[in-house]
């Protein structure tokens, strides 16, 4: 049996996949057949060799250099020749209905209703150009968004972002995005604080907080569950040192506490304190903290006064002669739900002796998600022990191998994300018509829905434009935005969506033309080998030929520069393998003299280049030993804990110093509560990178309920509700309704429903049609939190992501069950 006549047997169907097979099992047919050599490869999730069986991918092992402890590589490896063989792949250039028959006149009310119809590469690169000519034309180039940008595919070459928007650049300018959902709050309040974005910066080597550090606070912070993947081939080197971390917390070496209203998979493993926290409270138990440290003469006022500017600002509003509310011990526990004597005994462990706070990114998800932040700064600073080795804080420690020391290697660089120098569009045209060609990430919806109106981020006024067009790829805004209703509502205005992908995602369904991309696993590309600690660099070959009608991204979109004309421009006249060699060659050059590489040719054969570990280091340290020769980066050049720039903002919802701030929605007693008891966590998922993994079959079916995605809950809430361990269960609320699979745990507190972001958004009509998945209202079959969430900004400072936010409601199901719509191809429609 050949390759073409295994996959034409396997994946022939084109439909929604509800209850099909799985693609995986019949690959076992081929265990007899002789086997060709293990090829190397880099992921998110690892660095893996393959090993091809009759031109299928049959075989997956880590390279040996991930094998750091017994819990690791991640078993998300299982899942890796399930994203190549799937069910939802794109196969084929794809078009919508109604759009492919009227255009830019289509009835966009039935965008979503998954009715598509198959067309050569050349009709639709065309149509994607003719779109673009339309919108330049008769808007300019205020009317077209190609900013959007997420997690992509490992490789430095073949970039999906860089590849579309050096591409459309080529055709015209366009409206793009500032920040992430990630860090959305965090990365725009603490360059006033702390002088940088912090998030994303490298942190105290673990080596110095495993040998200094005597107590370590996990505030809201996941490593272990985090540190599976990273945004380039991930090494796990972090996970020798959380083993070892696991090992002195045992022997009483170290004490670690984690804050957070769940039992997080880092605790478990672990084995370290909990104190359990109200959601959203944190600024709240913060500043019980600063009071009890100011009350008894714990904060350390030599630093404060060496190295930080306002605190005298502060501590009046810590003590209530501001606003004649004392932040006490006794008030922060009315609203965390963390007893006095909890909040007493951690001002004074925090202060005895060398303490280092990790922060997650998830508390500044949530509106005013600046705030917990910059308190965390305050609390630090109040400590004393910024830039002490062992000691401060962090905000990154869990993303991407952040604390393992860099090898101080350069790396490669990547594939161009604009026109070269001395290029000219097509439609050269810079009249944004007033509006702004910037938006932040996470009001792109808003500005849809409200072109022209003016709103504040950054210390600015941001006007929106009027975007009549969209153009994604290898980016899934229809799982990491907010409230999925409104956004079909915003979808309804905009005449052209074009998405380049690997599978049918929501944002594929509803769009307008969807364009099939290839897999990292069909094509050659290079990577760096750990994201922080620059460990190495490492081969991607190609282990199979593109499935279908897939191309590259390359190939994609040198098609399309050469319908506009421009495909020696794009593509400099070179094709993949000279790239390559391009790229590795002057990461050679900048490495000459401090780390020997290889030539290209011994490179690829071999697959990877080890340049050794780093050296330990610890953050701010330069800082600490002289501020006047090492400022930071905040107008002071000291930690800012009252920001006089912030200030002159006048926002009410993010004042000079950080403050308790009620919620819009809150769980636990505050707003919302009464009619929506629970409160929603959406943190990233344990098993996939946000929606990265979710199309593998047979790996989801390890952890999905019933086919669904698991909603976790208390026994308590469970036994109320009348809810059993793998019952089929809706949860909602007034912005939207979804079904999930239930999961009852002792790990999660009263109150609490955790699903997992990332899982794919699967609306069904009210009669449980696929088609009828572009009602307004309709019910995601699948599972997806950001049917529920609210779409609002932290505050008018970062005007970001606040997912978090949000309070819902569950109950068992006991209508008709639907079939889960979320994977699959679309409804084919032959013309």
């Amino acid at each position: 049996m050949n390759r073409r006549q295994f996959l034409k047997g396997l994946l022939s169907t084109s439909c929604v996949a509800a209850g099909s097979s799985t693609v995986l099992a019949p690959m076992k047919a081929l265990a007899a057949a002789p086997k060709e050599k293990w090829l190397t490869t880099g992921s998110h999730f690892g660095a893996y060799q393959m090993q091809r069986n009759n031109g299928v991918i049959a075989d997956v092992r880590p390279l040996t250099t991930d094998a750091f402890t017994d819990h690791y590589p991640t078993d998300m490896m299982n899942g890796l020749i399930g994203q190549v063989y799937n069910p939802s792949r794109v196969r084929y250039p794809m078009v919508r209905l109604d759009f492919l028959l009227n255009g830019h006149k289509s009835d966009t009310t039935q965008r979503g209703d998954f009715r598509f119809v198959r067309v050569t590469w050349d009709k639709a690169l065309n149509l994607f150009k003719n779109s673009l000519d339309e919108i330049q034309t008769n808007y300019g180039p205020s009317a077209l968004h190609a900013g959007q940008t997420g997690w992509r595919a490992t490789g430095q070459f073949h970039s999906s972002t860089n590849h579309m928007q050096r591409a459309v650049s080529m055709h015209g300018n366009f409206v793009k995005k500032s920040g992430d959902y990630s860090t959305g709050a965090g990365q725009v309040i603490l360059p006033y604080v702390l002088g940088s974005t912090e998030v994303y910066s490298q942190g105290t080597s673990w080596s110095v907080i495993l040998e200094q550090t005597k107590t370590l606070v996990l505030w809201a912070n996941d490593p272990v569950k985090n540190l599976q993947v990273g945004w380039n081939a991930e090494t796990h080197e972090s996970f020798a040192y959380l083993a070892e971390l696991k090992k002195k917390i045992a022997n009483k070496e170290i004490r670690v506490i984690s804050i957070d209203p769940v039992v997080t998979k880092t605790q478990a493993y672990l084995g370290c304190e909990h104190i359990y926290v109200n959601p959203q409270t944190d600024v709240a138990l913060m500043l019980g903290i600063a009071h009890e440290m100011i009350s008894n003469n714990l904060h350390d006022k030599k630093f404060i006064d060496g190295y930080s500017l306002g605190y005298d600002r502060f501590e009046p509003y810590v003590l209530g002669k501001d606003d004649g509310v004392e932040k006490s011990a006794e008030w922060a526990s009315k609203i965390t739900g963390v007893p006095v004597d909890v909040i007493r005994e951690l001002a004074k462990s925090m202060t005895a002796d060398r303490t280092q706070m990790m922060f997650g990114w998830c508390i500044q998800r949530q509106q005013h998600g600046e705030q917990p932040y910059w308190m965390g700064a305050v609390l630090a600073t109040m400590i004393g022990q910024i830039g002490l080795p062992g000691g401060g804080v962090s905000y990154g420690h869990h993303y991407s191998g952040i604390g393992v020391p860099s090898s101080g290697a350069s790396t490669f660089g990547a594939f161009p994300g604009g026109i070269d120098k001395g290029q000219k569009p097509l439609f050269p045209s810079n009249d944004f018509k007033g509006a702004s060609s910037v938006i932040p990430v996470a009001r792109f919806v808003d500005a849809i829905l409200n072109p022209g109106e003016t709103i504040d981020a950054y210390g600015s006024k941001f006007t929106f434009p009027d975007i009549k067009m969209m153009v994604f790829s290898g980016n899934n805004p229809w799982s990491h935005h907010q409230d999925r209703n409104k956004m079909k509502e915003a979808f309804r205005k905009l005449e052209c969506v074009v998405t380049v992908d690997v599978n049918w995602t929501a944002t594929c369904r509803f769009s307008d033309i969807v364009l099939p991309a290839c897999t990292t696993y069909e094509r050659n590309d290079v990577d760096v080998y750990g994201s922080y600690s620059n460990r190495g660099v490492i081969a991607m070959h190609k282990m199979v030929e593109p499935l279908f009608d897939s191309l590259s991204d390359f190939d994609i979109f040198t098609r399309f520069a050469a319908v506009l004309g421009k495909q020696s421009e794009y593509t400099r006249n070179m094709n993949e393998i000279e790239w390559l060699e391009l790229l590795y060659n002057d990461c050679k050059n900048a490495n000459k003299g401090k780390f020997p590489m290889p030539d290209f040719a011994t490179f690829w054969k071999e697959g990877y280049v080890d340049f050794g570990a780093g050296k330990p280091w610890v953050r701010h340290a330069e800082f600490r030993d002289d501020p006047e020769i090492n400022p930071l980066g905040t107008p002071s050049g000291l930690i800012e804990i009252y920001s006089r720039k912030i200030a002159t903002y006048k926002y009410d919802d993010c004042q000079g110093h950080p403050m308790w701030m009620e919620k819009s929605e809150r769980s636990h007693g505050g707003p919302g509560s009464d009619k929506h008891p629970f409160w929603l966590q959406s943190c990233h998922p344990n098993k996939r990178l946000h929606s990265q993994m979710c199309e593998s079959e047979e790996f989801r079916y390890s952890y999905a309920v019933k086919g669904r995605e698991p909603v976790y809950m208390n026994p308590q809430d469970a036994k109320r509700k009348g809810i059993k361990n793998g019952d089929l269960v809706r949860v909602f609320n007034g912005r939207g309704q979804l079904l999930a699979g239930a999961v009852v745990s002792e790990h999660y507190s009263k109150g609490v429903l955790r699903i997992e972001e990332g899982a794919w958004f699967g609306p069904v009509g009210k009669n449980g049609s696929v088609k009828g998945g572009n009602e307004i209202g309709a019910l995601c079959s699948y599972g997806d939190p950001n049917t529920l969430t609210q779409d609002i900004g932290t505050s008018k400072l970062a005007q970001a992501c606040a997912a978090y936010s949000c309070v819902v409601d569950v109950e068992k199901f006991t209508g008709k069950v639907p079939a889960v719509s979320s994977f699959g191809g679309p409804i084919e429609i032959k013309l």
